[in-house]
């Protein structure tokens, strides 16, 4: 009787010790998915903000049609991403054609200087900061998730629930290697 009771007691020490993994497996992908939600709030602005700035822009460069085009066929495509991966890999190609524009946009002194064209890259500046801290907590939240499906204990039950590691939400490689590069400082 008394070997039946110990291990009954090993075997409910085992339960109540899965379920707490469970559910700190569950907690962890949900603070991701919530983290992911705050980074779709900002996208939203962002892909509002995006044909005012194209517009703005396509009327001081009308030869700069190509960059335009990039522009509004990565808004298009991140606009309608499925999936967290999918949206990450939209908006990185965004990301990307954003940057070709501003590139073009310094050839243009008197877009610069234009009120309009400020405001929306005052906001367009303004909401890319926003994304900057709402990917960094997706990060931190798909880190910690990570951490929990990859370490032991929680790797044993992970795996058989379903629980795999994340990609994180990072820079493409051309907006990478752009970044390594020293500034260029003009008077």
């Amino acid at each position: 009787m008394s070997t039946t009771i110990i291990i009954l007691i090993i075997v409910a020490i085992l339960v109540i010790w899965a379920i707490s993994i469970y559910n700190n497996l569950v907690k962890l992908r949900n603070n991701r998915t919530q983290a992911f939600a705050n980074i779709d709030v900002q996208l939203k602005q962002r892909h509002d903000l995006v044909p005012q700035l194209v517009e703005t822009v396509k009327g001081y460069s009308a030869h700069e049609k190509e960059i335009l085009e990039k522009v509004t066929i990565a808004r298009s495509q991140a606009m309608g991403a499925v999936g967290i991966n999918d949206k990450i890999q939209a908006e990185n190609a965004l990301s990307s054609a954003l940057a070709g524009l501003k590139v073009a946009v310094e050839a243009y002194p008197d877009l610069k200087a234009n009120q309009n064209f400020l405001q929306l890259q005052t906001e367009l500046a303004d909401i890319e900061n926003k994304l900057a801290a709402v990917r960094r907590f997706f990060n931190s939240a798909t880190y910690e998730l990570n951490n929990a499906v990859q370490t032991f204990p929680s790797n044993l039950l992970a795996g058989a629930f379903g629980f795999h590691a994340e990609p994180m939400f990072e820079i493409v490689q051309e907006e990478r290697a752009a970044m390594e590069k020293a500034p260029e400082i003009k008077f």
